[in-house]
């Protein structure tokens, strides 16, 4: 339980107040929801099934899939059932236990994009030896330590905000729980554990995308001395995973790279990186891309 705490569950505001735009989101959040299972599921069903799809490449892409519907299941569930009740109430217990998985899970997705981003380099610029270097075994160990990086950086946090004292108010102006609305409704001196969660997910967002960006550079560097035929290709794979980067790291970096401040803006922002990102990745990653497009159709064709 947190330190000496008065309050035993927490209100949230949500979207709104109005039933009719919350019925509205419900709908919205509703099939977005369900888009993102159905599609992320259909990735990583297709990718076990097919034997075609048995690089390195989908077998991080087949992890990210499952994190992304993980991720996601956090906080749009919740969010959608709330849309039907006029009181949103999450007990103590329960907040930080959807803030520990809400780090889990987006720590492990950024540390998986951060091990995709060095299988495009390996397989762009070390082409003779991308099977050698990136064999079952290193995949298997990268895979690991993306889910061990995701579950330290989650149980840091998660014990950060147990130190805290709530004695009152206990409502927060977001659809889910996170550290910084949690360190708005602390009784107690946040400086110093405020000062630790910035440095604890701005640190990981300021790594991960220095390796991400060392990557791309070397990348881009190599594709000189490549045709232009696979310059192209190199350049659309790249693409499509610079833009889920992108869509991921952005809103990330605006809420945890700042001090720990709330604003009525983060559950604006936090649609981005908790709905929008999983709603996109199957499309950006997978539809467009036609050995997984081939997969699925015959995956379909067998039943």
């Amino acid at each position: 339980m947190a330190a000496t705490s008065n309050v035993t569950e927490i209100i949230f505001l949500g979207f709104s107040q109005n039933w009719d735009v919350q019925k509205i989101i419900s709908v919205v959040f509703l099939l977005m929801y369900t888009a993102i299972v159905l599609g992320n599921g259909l990735i990583v069903v297709t990718i076990m099934a097919s034997k075609g799809l048995s690089s390195p490449m989908y077998f991080f892409l087949s992890y990210l899939a499952f994190v992304e519907i993980c991720y996601c299941s956090v906080t749009a569930p919740r969010l959608i059932i709330d849309s039907f009740t006029e009181r949103k109430v999450i007990s103590l217990k329960g907040c930080i236990t959807q803030i520990f998985f809400l780090h889990f899970f987006g720590g492990t997705e950024i540390f998986l994009l951060t091990v995709m981003a060095y299988d495009r380099y390996v397989a762009i610029c070390k082409p003779l030896h991308y099977t050698d270097i990136m064999n079952r075994c290193l995949c298997g160990l990268l895979v690991g330590a993306a889910w061990g990086g995701g579950l330290l950086h989650s149980a840091g946090q998660t014990f950060l905000i147990f130190q805290l004292h709530f004695c009152g108010p206990n409502i927060i102006d977001h659809y889910f729980c996170d550290v910084h609305p949690m360190l708005k409704l602390a009784s107690s001196d946040t400086f110093l554990i405020g000062l630790l969660i910035t440095a604890n997910g701005g640190s990981i967002s300021v790594i991960s995308f220095a390796v991400l960006l060392a990557s791309y550079m070397v990348i881009l560097h190599s594709l000189r001395s490549q045709t232009s035929a696979g310059r192209r290709k190199a350049l659309s794979t790249c693409a499509l995973h610079i833009m889920v980067v992108g869509l991921f790291f952005v809103p990330c970096s605006f809420v945890y790279l700042r001090p720990c401040v709330s604003l009525p803006v983060d559950k604006i922002v936090a649609v981005f990186y908790t709905v929008v990102t999983p709603l996109l990745s199957p499309i950006i990653y997978s539809f467009r891309n036609a050995e997984v497009k081939n997969a699925m159709r015959r995956l379909m064709g067998r039943k």
